[in-house]
């Protein structure tokens, strides 16, 4: 969860969970291949990927933001982060890094895919 709608809250919000994302799961920047960000709408301050520039990752890293679907009742202020990386690692060796509020989020039903919905 992002602290308020300011460039210095949405920049280092992203910082932060962009690290944490490479720590825990061991990235090279070398290996992203793209990082896709989404804000809540009530975010709109700063593009969140422009974190990455003041980390010093490369200015030839693709990258996109987008706004989430308003839902009732989500979560304020709220910053997803979706990091494509070239790895040998299988989904189940994957590290989701839920940061503050956000950490709500990890036990919410998903959607069923196939069968009866």
């Amino acid at each position: 969860m992002v602290s308020a709608n300011n460039k210095e809250s949405i920049l280092a919000a992203t910082g932060k969970l962009l690290k944490e994302m490479a720590q825990a799961n061991k990235i090279e920047i070398k290996d992203i291949a793209a990082i896709f960000f989404t804000t809540t709408p009530d975010l709109n301050a700063e593009f969140p990927a422009s974190a990455t520039r003041e980390l010093g990752w490369p200015s030839n890293l693709a990258l996109l933001c987008g706004h989430e679907m308003n839902v009732t009742n989500d979560l304020p202020r709220c910053l997803r982060i979706l990091m494509l990386v070239n790895t040998e690692k299988g989904p189940e060796e994957i590290t989701h890094v839920y940061l503050g509020e956000a950490k709500k989020l990890k036990n919410k039903p998903s959607l069923s895919i196939g069968g009866n919905t």
